[in-house]
């Protein structure tokens, strides 16, 4: 099953427990069905990690473990997931989100340079929000979507082969 190999990978729940940014949740740490290695569960937790990646807060972490908690999904998985968006990638998926945002809304793309800064903020980001949120808000969507509809896939493919391994383990001569 894909739940021995993700247990592998995960983090142990009393690790988990022990993080400074996911203390403040208390006992909510506690509920089994967001420890929960099932398809549904795992699929729902790549979900939610992969739309808090695309929400330009800080803390996405926090945001990511909340909603897991909301939508009784994986924890760990909503939480790593959040990592797609790191220092290194985080200006060309926002820049990319602005991008999209601008081409729904069918305005003139401006030359934008992202920087994690206060004047930045001020500046620039007041100029470019509409776009800039539609984007973050459709892109970590669609991929939320997509995420979760190749989560279930994959999960159902690799129970699918183990199915007829054993299969044909147990009659060698049939195909």
């Amino acid at each position: 099953m894909p739940k021995k190999l993700l247990r592998t990978y995960l983090p142990w729940l009393e690790k988990i427990r022990h993080q400074p940014t996911l203390q403040q949740l208390g006992s909510l740490l506690h509920a089994p069905n967001i420890w929960s290695c099932n398809r549904h569960r795992v699929s729902g937790g790549v979900s939610v990690g992969l739309f808090s990646a695309f929400v330009p807060i800080p803390f996405q972490m926090l945001l990511a473990a909340v909603l897991a908690i909301l939508f009784r999904v994986n924890l760990p998985i909503s939480v790593a997931l959040v990592w797609i968006s790191n220092p290194i990638t985080m200006a060309p998926l926002f820049y990319f989100c602005y991008w999209v945002g601008t081409q729904v809304l069918g305005v003139a793309e401006n030359p934008v340079r992202f920087a994690l800064s206060i004047e930045w903020l001020s500046n620039v980001l007041i100029t470019i929000w509409q776009p800039f949120l539609l984007g973050c808000f459709l892109v970590g969507s669609i991929c939320a979507l997509l995420g979760n509809l190749l989560t279930r896939l994959a999960w159902r493919l690799i129970v699918l082969h183990r199915l007829d391994e054993r299969r044909q383990k147990r009659h060698p001569s049939q195909p």
